[in-house]
């Protein structure tokens, strides 16, 4: 069906031929009656006999005035038909009509004369009831009033989907005036839209009769260019009253409004779970380069497209940074580089862990500076050369399409860390203060993050200074035995510095054998440490039963702080061809012998050194026999607890190790712990073996 078979004018019908009847007709009810010059009734349609209920039979022939008219009216009715009659005048109103159950209707009439070929003249009356024309009427007048002052945009078109009605409502949503609506296609006047799948769904809807509602489109208008207007829209397929479809109606309502609070909403449960996801995911180790680069990965590509992070050198270095404020370059190390996918904007950046010198036109030298954000929503030329580092970075970012920028400083308990720098480039959407708010509260966090790393590798740094300092000279190797050590400092910062080991010649060519473990981390159970291992060799230089030690060495730890720690003191006499040991609350020793399992001695546990202040604590030792061949392990618990593992299932790994095949002591040190150490342990460890020689030396 054509749009003239819908709607049709006069001159698509013209050249179309006849087209279907409308139903608005049958809803009146329209009767024709003709009269002749005498008033008698000539012609009678079937309308006029279900308006006035007389039959043709009846009404043929007979006067009007007579039949229809109550006598009080008679005479205004033949003066009425006299002037149409003679002057050719027509004439319509309202009259009272006598129907032919003896009830009287108000009927409107349209009377007027005609003429045969003969000069004969006619009356002919066309007539409806007056409360169904006035129903109609009204009813017309509310749809045409309804839709002209609706505040939803409504509009009618053809079944080829072109506008025959739009309202002011549409007019003002569209951005167009009802002129360049009327009698164009949907996707010549909506070409600010996406009409494509608009189009689909309205011949849905005409071939279905199934009504669609409330679909969401998004576009944006010649009022609005820069920003989307969003509208929920309805379509609905009209049909007259024998259900002949006649088009197409639908009603537009603006949710601009509903549908940016909508997107604000969206934005700020994304801006909640990115924040969340950097709680999670920033911070999970003490590494600085680790934790800027879980910084750098959470932002891309929620945030940005790239991220950079940099950090000041003099934070690094646990220099104090510069003060805020104060102009001049800065020195920067690059720490973490993200990105969304492949693009030149990462050759733009400096590689993770150069060291540059930004001038103080650079916009990251002037946040760090001003520990401020610095936002470029549109970045031009001369933006992009204070961004890069040089010219070719500039062309990079420029090839790489870099259209918004923004850096915001790493601030942490009032200090300036460094920066991060977010970049834009297949994002079209320019940086606004809702994302710098966003990236400051990363920063922040991260910074804060990033400041405990560097606290916590300082601090590593100075226990592992001071702990070397303390175990700075090699041990003697006894003319009795070979002697074989490692010292393997914790991964994590702040657990260095508890464990030792020593080695010290006896009077009568005895060998006294040493391993300790402060209990605690960090500086102070370094220095512990030191002050144990000197009052040991001290202790030593006296020849002291290892009981006797560990007693004195009870009552000097008693007064340090941490004051806690395990040892086990062995000494052993070559000629005895025996080992004396005494341990306090230290993991017990293996004893290998040539031709037999290794074997972890069961020796009395003892207290921790420094608990003596609470009691009476004794020592004791046991004698074991060592002999030429021999070998005794000592270590420190670093070796074998694991946080996931059995201590049992633990020492018997270590059993298993000591059980292969011999080999040279320093390559049995290195298979211990490369078997039984891991990268993210989180204990230090100390390890020393000693094989007793033979009588050949």
């Amino acid at each position: 069906m054509g749009a003239t078979d819908a709607f049709p004018d006069s001159a698509a019908q013209a050249g179309a031929g006849p087209a279907q009847p409308g139903g608005l007709l049958d809803v009146l009810g329209v009767a024709a009656v003709m009269l002749d010059a005498k008033g008698r009734i000539t012609l009678w349609s079937p309308q006029a006999e279900e308006l006035f209920g007389w039959t043709a039979e009846e009404a043929l022939g007979r006067s009007a005035a007579r039949l229809l008219v109550h006598p009080e009216h008679v005479e205004l009715v033949l003066r009425l038909f006299a002037q149409v009659m003679s002057g050719g005048e027509s004439w319509a109103g309202v009259f009272p009509v006598r129907h032919k159950d003896g009830s009287t209707r108000l009927v409107e009439f349209r009377n007027m004369r005609l003429q045969d070929e003969h000069g004969a003249t006619y009356a002919l009356g066309i007539a409806t009831d007056q409360a169904v024309l006035r129903e109609v009427e009204r009813d017309l007048a509310l749809s045409v009033r309804l839709v002209a002052q609706s505040p939803i945009g409504l509009a009618v078109l053809d079944s080829d989907l072109r506008f025959v009605m739009v309202n002011p409502a549409l007019e003002r949503i569209n951005d167009l005036p009802a002129e360049q609506h009327l009698g164009r296609h949907v996707r010549e006047a909506l070409s600010f839209l996406e009409t494509g799948v608009i189009e689909e769904r309205m011949r849905e809807v005409l071939a279905t009769g199934r009504p669609l509602l409330d679909q969401f489109s998004i576009g944006r208008t010649a009022a609005h260019p820069d920003a989307d207007q969003a509208w929920s829209v309805s379509y609905y397929r009209l049909e007259d009253a024998n259900g002949r479809v006649l088009g197409l109606a639908t009603s537009v309502v603006d949710v601009t409004e509903q549908h940016r609070a909508a997107t604000e909403a969206a934005r700020a449960r994304r801006r909640l779970a990115i924040i969340a996801d950097a709680s999670a995911s920033v911070g999970t180790t003490l590494d600085v380069g680790q934790t800027a680069q879980e910084l750098a990965d959470v932002i891309v590509p929620e945030l940005a497209d790239l991220a950079a992070v940099d950090v000041l050198d003099a934070v690094l270095d646990g220099r104090r940074p510069p003060v805020p404020g104060r102009g001049g370059p800065a020195r920067f190390r690059a720490l973490a580089v993200a990105a969304a996918g492949e693009t030149p904007a990462v050759r733009a950046a400096d590689p993770t862990g150069q060291l540059a010198a930004y001038e103080t036109e650079r916009l990251i030298t002037r946040c760090v500076t001003e520990a401020r954000p610095v936002l470029v929503a549109e970045v031009g030329p001369d933006e992009r050369r204070h961004i890069a580092a040089d010219p070719q970075g500039a062309e990079l970012l420029r090839e790489a399409g870099l259209h918004s920028y923004l850096a915001v400083p790493l601030i942490a308990r009032g200090e300036v860390l460094g920066a991060l720098s977010l970049y834009r480039t297949d994002n079209p959407v320019p940086f606004d203060e809702d994302d710098a708010v966003l990236a400051v509260e990363l920063a922040a966090r991260a910074a804060v993050c990033i400041d405990n790393a560097r606290s916590y590798q300082s601090e590593r740094r100075t226990a592992l200074t001071l702990q070397r300092h303390l175990m700075n000279h090699r041990p003697p190797q006894p003319t009795t035995m070979d002697i074989a050590y490692r010292y393997q400092p914790a991964q994590a910062a702040s657990e260095v510095g508890g464990d030792w080991y020593d080695v010290i010649p006896v009077a009568g060519d005895k060998t006294a054998l040493v391993v300790g473990d402060v209990m605690g981390s960090g500086i102070n159970a370094a220095a512990t440490m030191g002050q144990l291992r000197t009052t040991t060799r001290a202790l030593a230089d006296l020849d002291l039963a290892p009981a006797d030690v560990l007693h004195h060495l009870d009552h000097i730890a008693g007064g340090l702080d941490p004051a806690f720690a395990t040892c086990l003191y062995a000494v052993h006499d070559p000629h005895r061809e025996e080992c004396r040991i005494a341990v306090a609350g230290h993991l017990p020793p293996v004893v290998v012998r040539p031709g037999r399992p290794p074997e972890l001695l069961d020796l009395p546990t003892g207290a921790p050194l420094g608990v003596g202040g609470v009691g009476d604590i004794t020592f004791e030792q046991t004698t074991v026999p060592l002999c030429a061949g021999d070998q005794l392990v000592l270590y420190t618990d670093g070796l074998i607890e694991t946080r996931d593992q059995a201590i049992d299932a633990r020492l018997d790994r270590l059993l298993g190790l000591l059980a292969e095949p011999e080999r040279p002591l320093e390559d049995l040190c290195d298979r211990l712990l490369g078997e039984l150490r891991h990268g993210n342990d989180h204990d230090d460890v100390a390890l020393l073996i000693a094989r007793v020689r033979g009588p050949e030396g």
